[in-house]
């Protein structure tokens, strides 16, 4: 009965997958989705043919797969050919040399980075016993929320 119904109505279920298929690529905008939703269209022109429904699915895949392989890779590279290779945010903190500028208490003190910002810092919890007075460099290796998780740089250590 099932068997039966998927070859009468083989191309509901194509329609049904590419639908879906075009629903996620709008989420996720990976353009893996939209191969697959073409080779769904590739199923669903097959299905108007006398083939069967498992070689229909078979030539649906082949052509998924062949489109991710040799379509999606250029794709996406054209796509993102343009973008600005500039860090922002938090990524443009990282490795960034900085100058304490209050000594620090225990393992808290004040830094200035590289760009002018003063941020509240703590050292990495392996460097946490070094002593940091004002004026030594450190490096940012992390952001925790607001504070500037730093340690020494190499000149200072030595």
């Amino acid at each position: 009965m099932l068997l039966e119904f998927l070859i009468e109505y083989a191309w509901v279920v194509w329609v049904v997958l590419i639908l879906i298929f075009l629903l996620i690529e709008v989420f996720t905008l990976d353009f893996t989705f939209l191969m697959l939703a073409i080779g769904s269209v590739a199923g669903l022109a097959v299905s108007f043919t006398p083939i069967d429904f498992w070689l229909q699915i078979v030539i649906a895949a082949v052509v998924a797969v062949l489109l991710i392989f040799a379509v999606r890779p250029p794709l996406i590279r054209r796509l993102h050919r343009g973008d600005d290779p500039t860090l922002s945010n938090v990524e443009a903190l990282l490795g960034q040399p900085a100058t304490v500028t209050v000594d620090f208490v225990g393992a808290n003190g004040y830094v200035k980075l590289s760009n002018g910002e003063i941020w509240t810092a703590r050292l990495t919890p392996t460097t946490s016993s070094y002593p940091l007075d004002m004026g030594d460099r450190v490096i940012v290796i992390s952001i925790d929320g607001a504070t500037a998780v730093v340690e020494p740089s190499e000149r200072t250590a030595l």
